[in-house]
């Protein structure tokens, strides 16, 4: 993965928790559009990133409730991440539980499933 690997944890608790539900999202809705035959690695690499983002994301909230919701929610997205042949159904109810995390991801819940 190298698309965020110079990403520090100080850098990203420079974003608002929004802000980093929304870049998890961005990775979400990459995978999620990679369906076809050939797009595994490409898919992977987007559930990589998401799961790379929201371990960032963990430790840069040291709110309890909020930790469990992510580690959970972690969990999903790493299923995702194992099963080779894509699942919409399992990856659109995953997508749309870390939107559900903020107010401002939630506005984005119609444009994006």
């Amino acid at each position: 993965m190298t698309q965020h690997a110079g990403l520090t944890l100080e850098r990203w608790c420079s974003f608002t928790l929004d802000q980093q539900v929304l870049m998890i999202g961005n990775e979400m809705n990459r995978a999620g559009k990679l369906r076809d035959a050939g797009d595994e690695e490409r898919r992977a690499g987007a559930y990589e990133r998401a799961l790379y983002l929201t371990d960032l994301t963990i430790r840069a909230n040291a709110g309890r409730g909020l930790r469990r919701e992510l580690l959970r929610w972690r969990c999903l997205a790493a299923e995702l991440y194992v099963n080779p042949a894509p699942n919409p159904i399992a990856h659109a109810e995953a997508f749309r539980a870390l939107l559900w995390l903020t107010p401002e991801a939630s506005r984005q819940i119609p444009h994006t499933l």
